[in-house]
């Protein structure tokens, strides 16, 4: 048996992790041909079959399934390695990888970041945007911005608090239009919205809405909401920061997204990685309107 290189091990997890070459593919930033040639190389290899194809994707083996733990291990080791190779603990410089929610890492983070990089232009700074919780276990990333709290062990996390979501409209919107002065006459209004969300906020309407424009990314609604495409819920510390935005029932609270800011304990003694997450978290606690406790 050949000794596969690390890079064949990283594809193997890639394909476990999403379930399919194209997914693996858009993780990795590869092409799907590169990542297939990859998997092939590692089976050749091996000796053996570490995937079946299957409707939905493609299914690991047992074999393969045994070999995860391990590969785990090895994926996290190199993560290790690739920081401490990126800058010594002590010092300001080296990488650091931030994985935040599309709408956070897109609409909230980037003010934030550009002022932490202008106060630090050692360390560089790459932002994964996932709907989709990334495993600091596993150190796919150093520090998450999360809606959840954590769960799992040997994890840092620290409630920033929570950012309520109101309904709101653009000026040139309320302008055309006029806005709604009860819940019954959203309904004479185009709204903004994904239909998955519907069913979330009917408890506090008393019925569905139905939107004249539906997106599957909450940036996109928000790029329609500052558009004055009609009226959409936003969160309050982003809808204060433009001024053309304006409340709509304001009274009503749809929602209460909460933040936290997350890192492996293990990285708490290397100096950019503490200073980031202290940086975030005032920040965050700013665009909510909170104080962070002493």
């Amino acid at each position: 048996m050949d000794e596969p290189d690390w890079h064949l091990w990283r594809a193997f997890l890639g394909v476990v992790r999403a379930g399919s070459l194209s997914g693996a593919a858009r993780d990795l930033h590869l092409t799907q041909p590169t990542l297939g040639r990859q998997i092939a190389a590692l089976e050749r290899s091996l000796g053996l079959t570490l995937f079946t194809r299957a409707t939905d994707g493609l299914r690991p083996t047992d074999r393969a399934l045994d070999l995860v733990p391990q590969a785990e291990a090895m994926a996290a080791a190199a993560a290790a390695l690739l920081r401490r190779a990126s800058g010594d603990a002590d010092t300001m410089r080296g990488r650091i990888r931030l994985t935040a929610s599309t709408f956070l890492g897109g609409a909230v983070l980037p003010d934030l970041l550009t002022a932490f990089h202008t106060a630090h232009p050692g360390v560089d700074l790459e932002l994964s945007l996932s709907d989709r919780t990334e495993d600091l276990l596993r150190r796919d990333a150093d520090l998450a911005v999360r809606n959840v709290a954590p769960t799992q062990g040997a994890l840092v996390a620290r409630r920033i608090g929570a950012a309520p979501v109101r309904f709101y409209a653009h000026r040139a919107y309320a302008a055309r239009r006029g806005l709604p002065a009860s819940v019954a006459e959203l309904g004479r209004h185009s709204l903004i919205g994904r239909a998955v969300h519907a069913a979330r906020v009917r408890p506090t309407l008393g019925h569905d809405l139905t939107f004249a424009f539906s997106c599957d990314d909450d940036l996109g609604l928000l790029a329609a909401l500052r558009a004055g495409l009609g009226i959409g819920y936003c969160q309050d510390g982003l809808a204060r920061r433009d001024r053309d935005l304006v409340p709509v029932l304001p009274e009503i609270v749809l929602a209460e997204i909460g933040i936290w800011l997350v890192m492996h304990e293990d990285l708490r003694s290397t100096r950019r990685i503490r200073a980031l997450f202290g940086h975030l978290a005032e920040g965050l606690a700013g665009y909510l309107g909170e104080e962070l406790p002493a």
